[in-house]
């Protein structure tokens, strides 16, 4: 890290532009608070995007990384380089299990992918159907995990930035259905269990969030926001 860099870190002069929901940007702000980087948040509508967000944001998504040095967008890149520019990797030092994380983080994403599938899911079947999915998903991520806090130390990874979100969703989906998505899988639900007490990754929600899931849920006409709406009558 160059001093401009420290000093640019220590003034808090970055900042980083977020959408209350969404899961890309927890993972940034879970790495920057782990790497222990002053930041600012400024969170925006993703349905009523700001003219300066659309001049600044070649794909029209968040996060964006705004620097001194300039414009960063894909949660995967900012990251990488928050990791970089800062001592102590959270990345293995291995190349191979460095390479091994990273896969895994796509399959974070896949995982992300087929839990909108079963928020959109219009009715029963095919709201089972996303469920074995997402269960099949973790029984995958269960042969991954080992007796380690973490994906694979008992030091907090870059790897577990990307899975503290994903089992947030069912903090707010247990409110609602009995389903069990971790019964056949022991390690990811102690994995889930750990990375929820991590405070980096409750911090990295606004407190506000799990209402305005819920109200995002509801909106979605789907079969969970006919659940939703039973438990509320």
């Amino acid at each position: 890290m160059t001093n401009n860099e420290k000093n640019k870190f220590n003034n808090g002069q970055i900042d980083l532009v977020s959408f209350a929901l969404c899961p890309y940007v927890q993972r940034a702000i879970i790495i920057l608070d782990e790497k222990k980087i002053p930041h600012n948040r400024t969170y925006i509508d993703l349905s009523d995007k700001p003219d300066w967000f659309k001049k600044i944001s070649p794909l029209g998504k968040v996060p964006l990384l705004q620097t001194e040095q300039g414009v960063l967008f894909e949660s995967a890149v900012i990251g990488e380089y928050l990791d970089e520019v800062t001592t102590g990797s959270l990345h293995p030092t291995d190349p191979f299990e460095k390479a091994r994380h990273r896969s895994w983080i796509e399959f974070g994403s896949t995982i992300l992918a087929s839990i909108a599938g079963l928020y959109s899911a219009p009715d029963a079947k095919t709201f089972q159907e996303k469920r074995a999915i997402i269960i099949g998903k973790f029984e995958q991520l269960e042969v991954q995990l080992g007796d380690t806090d973490f994906f694979a130390s008992n030091d907090f990874q870059f790897i577990d930035a990307v899975y503290g979100p994903i089992f947030r969703y069912f903090d707010t989906f247990e409110l609602f259905i009995s389903d069990n998505f971790f019964q056949s899988t022991p390690r990811v639900k102690k994995y889930r269990a750990t990375l929820s007490r991590r405070p980096s990754v409750i911090q990295a929600v606004p407190e506000n969030y799990q209402s305005r899931l819920i109200d995002f849920l509801i909106k979605k006409d789907s079969y969970l926001s006919q659940k939703i709406e039973q438990k509320a009558a």
